[in-house]
């Protein structure tokens, strides 16, 4: 799979048409019984069998790409290095090297080389993000019983 860093916001046209085929892709997907259901691409006539799986994926995309969003597919078992991690959580790879020397996210070596898995970065985020959620949570009660909020 050829990998690019370009992003490329999509046009107009490509905007109204994948709301159309998202629109369309959607309600197909609600009348789907088979777990591989067999498209035809009208142009070429050819018939293929897709995981209903990769479907669903495809109407993300259509759905993300009809709101001028570039859209980018990667496997979750992909290998990240230190920069291209920090890069997608938004910090500098210094911050990332000492969390993954504490042992926060889990991560191999290739010679002197940590890779991480793009999946545990993902959770990484999830997981803080649900953690400042609760914090501001226990805040917010905090400060409604100090009565901070009373008029």
């Amino acid at each position: 799979m050829k990998q690019t860093d370009e992003l490329n916001t999509p046009s107009k046209e490509e905007r109204k048409t994948a709301l159309a085929s998202y629109d369309t892709l959607l309600s197909s997907l609600e009348r789907i019984q088979s777990p591989y259901p067999e498209i035809e691409i009208e142009e070429t006539g050819e018939s293929i069998k897709v995981p209903v799986q990769a479907l669903k994926l495809l109407a993300k995309i259509l759905k993300e790409t009809s709101k001028g969003r570039p859209v980018s597919v990667v496997p979750l078992a992909t290998e990240l290095t230190t920069q291209a991690a920090a890069e997608l959580m938004g910090c500098s790879r210094p911050h990332l090297i000492k969390l993954l020397e504490k042992g926060k996210i889990p991560f191999t070596k290739v010679g002197k080389h940590r890779r991480i898995k793009y999946s545990d970065v993902l959770q990484f985020k999830r997981e803080e993000k649900e953690a400042q959620r609760n914090l501001l949570i226990e805040m917010m009660k905090a400060d409604e019983e100090s009565g901070l909020y009373d008029t």
